[in-house]
């Protein structure tokens, strides 16, 4: 089993958006019970909180299943549990190496570096765009997919 766990800074927008697009991309392709998804911010800020309105919109827009959650934060002990630890933007991978110290395994990524663009997926709290948030998102998790089906 595959085990990612995606990250941004306060799991309400983009790591859940990223999340639920896998786990359609995986459902799709009847692997679902190859991977074990999950999301988690950096901070604190949205601890207890559900995904933001905005990714609720834009997932049901695209026909993507959802459920409600709370956000949580990635925690130590979440580098020993997931095989893949993929940040949104570079402000995150620099949180996520502070929480997890050494990636002694090079587990931490991010996302949109799966596409060759290497490029932050902007956080559409501030920007208000979950459109483009979505469409970065989506690339990111159908070449990561398509990367990780080689090792399957």
């Amino acid at each position: 089993m595959i085990r990612i766990l995606f990250v941004c800074h306060g799991n309400i927008c983009r790591s859940p958006m990223a999340e639920f697009v896998l786990k359609d991309i995986v459902h799709e392709k009847n692997m679902s019970d190859q991977f074990f998804i999950r999301s988690a911010a950096t901070s604190r800020e949205e601890l207890g909180s559900d995904i933001h309105s905005g990714t609720k919109r834009i997932l049901r827009q695209m026909g993507i299943a959802y459920e409600k959650r709370e956000a949580v934060q990635l925690k130590h002990s979440d580098y020993a549990k997931y095989d893949w630890i993929i940040g949104m933007d570079h402000y995150n991978i620099a949180n996520i190496m502070r929480i997890v110290g050494e990636d002694r395994d090079g587990k931490v990524h991010l996302l949109l570096d799966f596409t060759g663009l290497g490029c932050d997926v902007a956080d559409p709290w501030y920007t208000g765009d979950f459109e483009q948030a979505y469409s970065d998102i989506k690339k990111g998790c159908d070449a990561l997919f398509k990367y990780l089906e080689k090792e399957l």
